[in-house]
């Protein structure tokens, strides 16, 4: 099981250079799973980018996945995560997130680099 950090979903989408690496990574939806700050920070970035129509589109994309809400035990994880870690507050919901499902984590963000667990494409 695969988490897929906002970052690496957008490179992917806008199919950058780093998108196009990227490529390779991304597990089928049956083994992807997707935080609901990662469709939050989604939504958002892709109704701003590209409309509300692709929005939906990958929402719904997404609702084909292993979708993990937010609750108390990955909180207070996030929470213990981030202050030993030094993460923003969703870095850290969608690193706590893949921990307590035992998967790994693809992102492109140069902070996670050296946490365990962390698939690391480089920008």
């Amino acid at each position: 099981m695969r988490v897929v950090d906002t970052s690496a979903w957008i490179e992917w989408l806008i199919a950058s250079p780093t998108g196009k690496a990227l490529k390779k990574y991304f597990p089928p939806q049956s083994e992807l799973i997707v935080p609901t700050i990662v469709q939050l920070e989604l939504a958002k970035w892709i109704t701003r980018e590209m409309g509300e129509d692709q929005a939906d589109q990958m929402i719904a994309y997404s609702q084909h996945c292993f979708v993990v809400p937010l609750d108390t035990r990955i909180a207070l994880l996030a929470a213990e995560l981030g202050a030993k870690h030094k993460l923003a507050t969703a870095d850290s919901i969608v690193y706590a997130t893949a921990l307590s499902h035992e998967a790994d984590l693809l992102t492109c963000d140069a902070h996670f680099e050296g946490l365990d667990g962390i698939k690391l494409i480089k920008k």
